[in-house]
């Protein structure tokens, strides 16, 4: 009887030269893209109406969406169910989110409906702090994602790690996002950079794309209002210099991007549309 990981091992001989063929045209195809929406911004309205809140992001123009939340189902979709929606409304799922548990917990099963669906990345999202509390911790985590990234491999897909502002706060010296991606190999374990929570940690995101050079396949699009609170805010509205971001692209390796708004002043549908048509009409001709 063929298990699951054998299973996937013959799925990566069928879909490694069309997914490196993907990965060396996908910069090039980037200008050419719909943005793309993490739906984690939507998350109250997407819990009361899947189908009605993915007919919304698709009529603001968005082409492309990250999941979250994945439990076995995809907004109480099965994968068939959820790729054909999505198909009907124009859009894909290129990516999704996926929490530490997930990874130690029926990860397999995880990468063969990511697959169903059509994703080429999956994301470690978040990191809880019972989850982080030593350099240990980290060490462990790092060692977790290799064998996941493994397994995505197999699979046609690519791991990413998705960063929030704690991994570059040091720990005895030691900023925990250095070991999240010295000791995970670059082809296994990629990038995801959340613009805004680098930015607030005091990053520069363009001196990390030149420090991991190709590594930085997906990022958050969020902005940072002008206040001491640093909150939340739409594209185009804040302090985060996204034309020189947008320009470096390809020194970050970026394949996909995804705007994100954790909180909002009114409807998220309203900030997510302000965000679109400035990325659409001052960034995406930088790329």
């Amino acid at each position: 009887m063929t298990t699951r990981r054998e299973l996937l091992k013959q799925m990566a001989w069928v879909t490694a030269g069309s997914f490196l063929m993907k990965d060396a045209l996908a910069f090039n195809d980037v200008k050419n893209k719909k943005v793309g929406v993490q739906l984690y911004t939507i998350r109250e309205a997407i819990g009361k109406d899947p189908k009605g809140s993915l007919k919304k992001i698709a009529d603001l123009g968005f082409g492309e969406v990250e999941n979250f939340g994945y439990n076995g189902k995809f907004f109480g979709m099965d994968a068939n169910a959820y790729k054909t929606y999505l198909g009907d409304l124009g859009m894909t799922a290129p990516s999704g989110h996926y929490m530490y548990g997930n990874i130690l917990k029926g990860w397999e099963k995880a990468v063969e409906d990511a697959k169903a669906i059509g994703q080429d990345y999956m994301v470690l999202a978040y990191l809880t702090p019972p989850e982080r509390k030593s350099l240990d911790d980290y060490k462990k985590i790092a060692s977790d994602l290799n064998k996941a990234g493994e397994i995505c491999k197999q699979a046609g897909i690519q791991l990413c790690y998705h960063n929030h502002e704690f991994e570059f706060e040091a720990m005895n010296g030691q900023l925990p996002f250095d070991i999240l991606t010295n000791d995970t190999d670059a082809g296994l374990v990629k990038v995801e950079l959340d613009l805004y929570w680098a930015t607030v940690a005091g990053q520069d995101p363009v001196a990390l794309f030149k420090k991991h050079k190709g590594r930085v396949a997906l990022w958050h699009v969020k902005d940072m209002d002008k206040t001491p609170k640093k909150n939340f805010t739409e594209v185009g509205n804040g302090v985060i210099d996204f034309a020189t971001i947008f320009k470096n692209a390809k020194t970050s390796g970026m394949k996909h991007f995804f705007v994100e708004q954790d909180v909002c002043p009114g409807s998220p549908f309203d900030s997510i549309k302000q965000s679109i048509g400035y990325i659409k009409s001052n960034l995406i001709k930088h790329l």
